[in-house]
């Protein structure tokens, strides 16, 4: 009798194009419809206003203009750039003709969500050229050995500080994307200390879901979701913070938790199978006492590290995006070849190699951006607003809370962008919260916390780009990872309702 053939959860394509099939066929069910949307120009200082047939209607830049529309926005809001994207008008949903995705269209969406994200995935494949330069230098062995014998008892201590560093750098610009950089680094560190693949995308992921869902000052959710919804920032924020500091403890707990029972027994790890291969793809399976850290070393791990912190330095002050990091991890790319021992064919040589071994991940990228594309170009986010704005009208300020709170997470898997969004949600829902006596900071909050909790799973986002990139199949983090959305969204909940009863 022959053996029946194990199951193998499909790879990060497949499931990537399943969804893809799927928001295709939500094109065919899902009316069309658009809100007309706002937007300023700065070149003729004016508001435009462009309805469902793509018409522009000009007005002047001026408070009786938006008192006219129903928008409770200051205008310097929109003069500084504060709103720098165009804003759903309210009590102006249309239905528009039917915009169903063909054949034709699923073919060609990887390609132009390729074409699209060509920023990020320049991004990844040049972190992945530098990562090669500095394996072939033996830097990262030598202070993976140097490190584990400093924490030697206190591993632990590797996944707070990578996790609270990471979730304050959510809390105050949003960093998401620009985590990519850190995962192939620091696999080998838990590795070499005991721990698995899981835990490693755990400290880091979670750290900046948990830091961007209860974002402080973070501009491209707070404030623009803030301004989208005509007050200050600073309003609700101790609320944030609350849930900051008490999303962090839950999350470290259940992190700890995870990571102690793989440390005591590594049979207990969800990817116990790839353990061997992960460890000799990561740790190359050598012995790392045989490489002494010395200077030259030090120096190339040095820049590495000043790599980050310029990086980080940028797009929190200097609000670079993806070409300025991409140069600089590029340039880094060219000083750590220099210094190091590597002749100039070989280190080209291993950049082209480092970047090769992230080419699937870069491609991830951009299938994903093609499901989005398809659903934009179906014109159904803009339906699935209406339809959830108007469901919640009237009711108990605390059912209505909640409700609002499930919206934002649904939405989030049709608008993965905040700051799209926002732009798009707060003018609608911001108002309703009035209506049933609460303030509209709770409706940020609750913008917040739902738009990103789903983060946590949804494939259109860059979870799938994580896991192919440490060879975790995306069941395996569903279950790792599922008990912990339920306890965010426990978390969430109780705050949201604190905000309204108290």
């Amino acid at each position: 009798m022959k053996n029946k053939k194990r199951f193998e959860f499909p790879t990060a394509f497949t499931v990537l194009f399943i969804v893809l099939i799927i928001a295709t066929i939500l094109t065919y069910v899902i009316p069309a419809g658009n809100y007309s949307k706002l937007n300023y120009n700065k070149e003729n200082k004016n508001f435009e206003i462009i309805n469902q047939n793509g018409n522009k209607i000009t007005e002047p830049a001026t408070k009786e203009t938006l008192d006219k529309l129903n928008i409770k926005i200051h205008i310097d809001k929109f003069v500084d750039g504060s709103i720098n994207k165009p804003l759903a008008i309210p009590n102006t949903y249309k239905k528009v003709k039917q915009n169903p995705q063909t054949i034709s269209d699923i073919l060609q969406a990887p390609i132009k969500g390729t074409y699209n994200s060509i920023d990020i995935i320049l991004f990844i494949l040049v972190i992945g050229g530098l990562i090669g330069i500095i394996n072939a230098t033996g830097a990262f062995e030598a202070g993976i050995s140097s490190l584990s014998k400093v924490t030697k008892g206190k591993e632990f201590l590797l996944i707070v500080l990578v996790n609270i560093l990471i979730s304050i750098g959510g809390t105050t610009f949003g960093m998401a994307e620009e985590t990519i950089a850190f995962y192939p680094i620091l696999i080998s560190i838990f590795l070499a200390a005991g721990y698995d693949a899981i835990v490693c995308t755990a400290a880091v992921f979670v750290g900046s879901t948990v830091g961007t869902m209860f974002s402080t000052i973070n501009p491209f959710a707070t404030v623009i979701a803030s301004n989208s919804a005509g007050i200050n920032f600073t309003e609700g924020i101790n609320l944030r913070i609350l849930g900051l500091f008490l999303g962090i403890i839950i999350s470290l707990a259940y992190i700890l938790r995870y990571a102690k029972k793989v440390k005591e027994d590594p049979s207990k790890s969800l990817v116990f199978e790839q353990k061997i291969s992960l460890e000799n793809r990561f740790l190359n399976n050598r012995n790392n006492n045989e490489i002494k850290l010395n200077f030259k070393l030090k120096l190339i791990l040095l820049i590495f590290a000043l790599t980050f912190v310029i990086m980080i330095y940028g797009v929190a002050i200097k609000h670079w995006w993806f070409t300025e990091m991409t140069a600089l991890f590029l340039v880094s790319s060219i000083l750590i070849g220099i210094i190091s021992d590597l002749k100039e064919k070989e280190c080209v040589n291993k950049f082209l190699n480092g970047a090769g071994d992230l080419i699937g991940v870069a491609l991830i990228i951009g299938v994903a951006r093609g499901i989005n594309l398809i659903l934009e170009n179906g014109k159904i986010s803009d339906t699935l607003l209406y339809f959830f704005s108007t469901s919640v009208k009237g009711m108990n300020s605390s059912i209505f809370i909640i409700m609002t709170l499930l919206i934002f997470l649904l939405l989030g898997l049709f608008i993965p962008s905040s700051s799209g969004l926002a732009v798009l949600s707060m003018p609608i829902m911001a108002p309703l919260a009035e209506t049933v006596g609460i303030s509209r900071d709770l409706i940020v909050s609750s913008f917040q916390f739902g738009h990103v909790l789903i983060t946590f799973i949804t494939p259109t986002g860059i979870i799938l780009a994580v896991l192919a990139m440490l060879d975790i199949t995306y069941d395996k983090w569903l279950k790792f990872i599922t008990p912990l959305v339920i306890l965010m969204f426990l978390l969430d909940s109780v705050l949201l309702l604190i905000g309204v009863n108290f």
